[in-house]
């Protein structure tokens, strides 16, 4: 298929880092702070990434009430922030010096499925905030992906974005939003529904700098 976009919106978690010994760690900070005898393993974790969060805690702790589930993760939130401030995920191969080349071309944004504020602070620890137009986070307002995709592309006009992520949930949203997926097969999930594919970021940046 052929892609010609006027911007791309990038997912964040195994699109352009690998965050998990830090989002490990953070998720069993908050539930032992919460006072919840759950261990969580980083495969646990990895297998939920993109989700949204009240899947999540539905998952983590079935039959828990809803006030025990948002007390849970805002402690995970408030410890993710914190360990964030402090440690590195792996920010993948290629991610930095593509975006750069990627700038001088598109607009470029991120939408994800993570709390209020760590979009903010991956830029931050990544040093790729000059590249980045807009940012939209699950944790501002609870909806999905395909809103939030929506949202940007109504508040910047834009005509052609293509969405660029890692799992099958993200090909779904893609599609909910209308707009064409491409996936990263380095990343966290597996799909068979894309309209291309890359296996590293700077395949990627090289297709999307050359077309005309």
């Amino acid at each position: 298929m052929s892609i010609k976009p006027d911007s791309i919106i990038f997912d964040m978690d195994g699109t352009l880092w690998d965050p998990m010994n830090v989002y490990t760690e953070a998720w069993n900070r908050g539930f032992l702070e919460s006072g919840l005898n759950r261990p969580i393993s980083r495969a646990e974790l990895m297998a939920m990434m993109g989700w949204e969060k009240q899947k999540v805690m539905d998952k983590l702790l079935p039959g828990y009430d809803t006030a025990v589930q948002e007390k849970a993760y805002l402690s995970v939130s408030n410890w993710l922030t914190s360990l964030m401030n402090e440690k590195d995920g792996v920010i993948y191969e290629g991610v930095q010096a593509g975006l750069a080349q990627l700038a001088k071309k598109y607009k470029l944004f991120i939408v994800s499925n993570c709390p209020e504020g760590i979009i903010r602070l991956f830029m931050k620890r990544a040093g790729i905030e000059q590249y980045i137009t807009d940012e939209m986070a699950h944790g501002v307002n609870l909806q999905p992906k395909s809103y939030n995709i929506k949202l940007l592309m109504d508040k910047y006009q834009l005509k052609r974005p293509v969405y660029v992520g890692d799992t099958n949930g993200d090909s779904e949203q893609s599609r909910l939003a209308g707009i064409p997926f491409v996936f990263m097969s380095y990343g966290f999930g597996t799909t068979e529904r894309y309209d291309m594919k890359f296996e590293d970021f700077s395949a990627f940046t090289d297709y999307f700098m050359r077309i005309v």
